[in-house]
């Protein structure tokens, strides 16, 4: 095991510093409108602009455009004029994706067996949303919902179709106002969040590496976990899944925690951190009932209406705590 660096620990309590401080506000339209020059380049540095996303968060004006760096969708070193053609480009490659898969549905349909089972998974995933305000006006467009979903999972062979997906893609088409957007926009998601939060890439890693940060940093609880609450963290796995969406208590909530994942603040990830506060949350009450794994799962369930930024506050807390420890060198790979 190795000693972190002076600056990494520095960084671990700027990371943390603004749970005690009132947080300032969000990037507005006008300050983020500030970090470009005359033709759109920006004349601020990548590292500053996450740093103050994770500290601050995106103001709702600007979260569109903001989301189209954090995710790739544009380059960071683009310029105005690149990215209107980069929008271009996205909408007709959108269009001629659509049209590909009007020509090949009736071969999908005839020679690949999962191509049914998953549209008729889709079909029923997207009934079940609800998709009105509490004024009764509708939110999405459903079939638009349906038909992105469709051709993501045509064209993705690496993340193929996972319950939750459906959600994902709901949010991203209340943030943009275009059908290529949204599809560009999650494609663009997956990748880089695809070693948190799809099965067969990387949710298990995450639940592995979830369980060494609980026996390192809270021995007791690891014990209790090993015992009697056997098997609650493995069934944790939707909680990466979905990104923790169904534990807050609103849209703006997860917005919030997604555009921190996205910038790679305070740590690589940091996701696990996350679900590491959230079992915090509920430890107490673990021990102190002895609850048996079920017991434990349903009380996690139970963690929702919660606060971005104050679980984030909580996670940034625990980097701090675990970079100034002397860090196992599994845990270091992961995180640092």
């Amino acid at each position: 095991m190795t000693t972190l660096s002076p600056e990494n620990s520095i960084s671990a309590r700027r990371s943390a510093s603004f749970i005690l401080v009132k947080r300032k506000p969000p990037i507005d339209k006008t300050e983020w409108d500030g970090f470009f020059d005359e033709n759109g380049h920006l004349a601020k540095s990548r590292d500053f602009i996450c740093v103050n996303i994770l500290e601050r968060g995106l103001h709702p004006l600007v979260r569109t455009e903001a989301w189209k760096f954090l995710t790739g969708y544009y380059s960071w070193q683009s310029s105005q004029d690149e990215r209107l053609t980069v929008d271009s480009t996205r909408r007709k490659n959108y269009k001629a994706l659509c049209q590909m898969y009007e020509k090949i549905q009736p071969l999908l349909e005839n020679l690949h067996r999962n191509f049914i089972e998953t549209r008729n998974n889709i079909a029923y995933d997207i009934q079940k949303l609800y998709d009105k305000d509490p004024l009764g006006n509708i939110l999405i467009d459903k079939k638009k919902l349906e038909k992105i979903l469709l051709l993501s999972y045509v064209c993705n062979t690496q993340a193929e179709y996972q319950q939750g997906f459906h959600e994902m893609v709901m949010l991203f088409q209340l943030m943009v106002e275009h059908d290529h957007e949204t599809f560009w926009l999650f494609q663009f998601f997956l990748q880089k969040t695809e070693h948190s939060c799809v099965i067969n890439i990387g949710v298990g890693k995450n639940l592995d590496m979830l369980n060494n940060l609980i026996n390192f940093l809270d021995p007791m609880f690891a014990e209790h976990l090993k015992g009697k609450g056997a098997g609650a963290v493995q069934s944790l796995f939707p909680w990466f899944c979905l990104c923790f969406q169904r534990a807050f208590k609103s849209f703006d909530d997860v917005w919030r925690l997604w555009e921190v994942l996205l910038t790679g603040k305070p740590c690589r990830n940091f996701q696990v951190l996350v679900a590491y506060s959230l079992l915090q949350m509920v430890s107490g009450q673990v021990l102190q009932e002895s609850m048996t794994g079920d017991a434990i799962l349903l009380a996690c369930n139970n963690l929702i209406d919660l606060d971005a930024d104050e679980l984030i506050s909580a996670a940034c807390l625990v980097y701090a705590e675990l970079i100034q420890k002397d860090v196992p060198q599994p845990l270091q790979d992961f995180f640092l």
